[in-house]
């Protein structure tokens, strides 16, 4: 990606700030350092003047749909919200319902995957929100057999063919452009065309109380990356932002700018740092807070699907409850990556291959991806838990034909073969069925999980124990129905990476220095960073800070990340559970000290520990763009004061 650096007087009036205030912020910055060289980052035109508090609909939408995580995990819902809450949300403009008959009907088999689309969009004071841009567009599939969510969302600045309608003929340009022209349906249709991804609802946000809504949460607790500051007065006329790097509470105004933020980079970061406030809502938002939410919210959400008025109550909380009882490391977020841009149009490019693998990921998530990629990168296995049921060599399976088509049990058979499965054709079923059946011998050791897994491939197919009836005389019987069409839902992808060495180096100088004087400060034991990222250094804007977290101590070291425009950090603090630390995908004892590991897919983005009564955390960069072995490295690395 060709990219620039703005700089100018907001970079200027930062250090000013940032050299005033070292002796009291803890920096170690005495007078403003040298001017940056310049690195890469995308250049942008200078944006349209916007509401502020309006561009937010996508992280205020997703702060709706954890709050209704939250009252149908600890409550049910129904008793809460009932009625109200389903007619508040549903579609009532002709835009809304148009959008309707752009859906795919969902899948009738209880517990298929859904797919939703999240539009987030800002409307100017005066204006319709046809006449709006969309800032946020998200697909969200929710697969309660396999217990995952995936999201992946599209910058608005992404190049593609725009749907058209009565108001605007079909044309290329940014994917944001396809709601301004044609609303919702437009979105719905572009996205689909773009991505094959059929969408069986969608959710439409307009809020404009961002700020009211975290402040009445008592704000958020987020790890900020790095320093970010600009007083509104400088080149392109962004909006203002005040923020110190290092695992802090923000308040509503402070919460608005930093996931708005895209100042010194793209919509690549600020779709990361939104991902990131999404997460954080999950793990700190309270039930107390969810009423005055949701009454807020009700409305300026829209929720529908295809051929529904307003969307049954139950299928709102049968997602709510997915996400709130979602296992741990089963969110997942697949990204486009490698994009490029054309100058002319400041649009973001994707090869027609990459969209197809971020969709493959998006459809088939790799479960067992975080555990793969931790052997992977330590060399461990011993704790590799054991595959769900017996593997597939050891399930037999007999395939009938229950749909009438001609060879359909033989393409079945074969397609589980490949699979590893020793399946053949049993003939035909003595009647027709609609879905697809699955049936498997309750006396045999994992039969039933053998069963659930085989549905996975078959999408809509339901699974029940054989009774001595059905004279099964293998570990399962298929009957393909009507809802079988010759293929099987693939694999999901190996994102395994293949293990490399650490990219680190052990000049600790700065770090030690920089120890010493945040120990004076604080009192827990400070660790010294002995092991960076090798193209990484001590960041020029606030490479270190001593500050108060949670009536704790708190030390924050910051690092210029690998690409020179990212970011990564170490937190310490004697704050022993912060909301950060909960729910690790992972957990590994190396070399004595027990690591908590988070991932975002097969990637590590969070490393921690505890000792001395203090936590002890290494945060990637926002894109991960150092490997799970650097991560590691780092964060074995922490050594106390004094130590050779």
């Amino acid at each position: 990606m060709r990219t620039t650096l703005k700089r100018g007087a907001h970079w200027a009036a930062e250090h000013e700030r940032e050299g005033n205030g070292a002796a009291t912020n803890g920096s170690g910055n005495g007078a403003p350092p040298a001017l940056p060289p310049l690195t890469s980052m995308v250049r942008y035109g200078p944006p349209p003047k916007r509401h502020p508090i309006l561009k937010v609909a996508k992280v205020f939408g997703w702060i709706v749909i954890v709050a209704l995580m939250l009252v149908a995990g600890v409550t049910g819902g129904a008793a809460l919200w009932g009625e109200d809450l389903r007619q508040a949300t549903a579609p009532k403009t002709p835009a809304e319902k148009k959008a309707q008959e752009k859906l795919d009907a969902a899948p009738a088999a209880p517990g298929a995957p859904v797919n939703v689309i999240v539009i987030g969009y800002d409307k100017r004071h005066g204006e319709t929100a046809h006449d709006s841009r969309s800032d946020t567009i998200m697909v969200v599939r929710l697969d309660p057999r396999g217990k995952t969510i995936s999201m992946l969302s599209f910058p608005r600045d992404l190049r593609a063919e725009i749907a058209g309608c009565k108001r605007a003929a079909p044309t290329v340009g940014k994917i944001n452009e396809a709601f301004t022209n044609c609303g919702p349906a437009g979105t719905i249709e572009t996205v689909k065309k773009l991505t094959g991804i059929p969408i069986n609802y969608y959710v439409l946000v307009d809020f404009a109380g961002f700020i009211k809504v975290v402040d009445r949460m008592g704000g958020i607790y987020m790890d900020v990356d790095h320093r970010y500051f600009n007083d509104s007065s400088g080149y392109g006329g962004y909006s203002a932002i005040d923020l110190h790097s290092g695992y802090q509470r923000l308040n509503g105004a402070d919460a608005l700018a930093y996931v708005r933020f895209r100042h010194t980079d793209n919509d690549l970061y600020r779709n990361a740092r939104q991902q990131a406030f999404v997460k954080a809502v999950k793990q700190q938002l309270g039930l107390r807070q969810v009423p005055g939410i949701l009454d807020a919210a009700a409305k300026k959400v829209t929720i529908a699907g295809r051929g529904e008025g307003a969307l049954p109550l139950d299928k709102i909380l049968s997602f709510a409850k997915l996400a709130y009882g979602l296992p741990s490391g089963n969110f997942f977020q697949p990204r486009l990556e490698n994009l490029g841009q054309d100058d002319s149009t400041f649009e973001l490019l994707a090869d027609p291959s990459e969209v197809q693998r971020v969709v493959h990921d998006f459809m088939n998530p790799d479960t067992a991806s975080a555990q793969k990629a931790t052997d992977t990168a330590t060399g461990q296995k011993s704790h590799k838990p054991k595959p769900e049921g017996p593997p597939a060599r050891n399930v037999s399976i007999e395939v009938l034909n229950g749909n009438g088509v001609a060879g359909d049990a033989d393409r079945a058979a074969v397609l589980l073969s490949h699979q590893g499965y020793p399946a053949g054709n049993g003939g035909n079923a003595i009647k027709t069925t609609f879905k697809t059946l699955i049936l498997y011998d309750p006396a045999a050791k994992g039969g039933a999980a053998a069963a659930n897994r085989v549905a996975l491939l078959f999408g809509d197919a339901d699974v029940g124990a054989a009774t001595p009836d059905d004279n099964l005389s293998t570990m399962l019987r298929v009957t393909v129905g009507t809802t079988f069409k010759g293929t099987l839902a693939p694999l999901p992808a190996d994102t395994t990476p293949e293990h490399t060495a650490p990219h680190v180096t052990t000049d600790a100088s700065a770090e030690t220095a920089a120890a010493r004087e945040a120990q004076k400060k604080v009192g827990f034991p400070v660790l010294v960073p002995t092991v960076h990222e090798s193209s990484s250094s001590l960041s020029t804007l606030e490479p270190w800070r001593a500050y108060r977290l949670n009536n704790k101590g708190a030390v924050r070291f910051v690092y210029n990340g690998p690409s020179g425009t990212d970011y990564w950090g170490i937190e310490e603090t004697a704050w022993e559970n912060p909301p950060i630390l909960s729910g690790p995908t992972l957990t590994r004892t190396i070399a004595g000290r027990d690591y908590q590991l988070f991932y975002n897919g097969a990637k590590l983005h969070t490393v921690a520990f505890t000792e001395n009564g203090a936590s002890y955390w290494v945060t990637n960069t926002l894109l991960d763009g150092m490997s799970n072995e650097t991560m590691l490295a780092i964060a074995k690395g922490l050594k106390p004061l004094g130590t050779p």
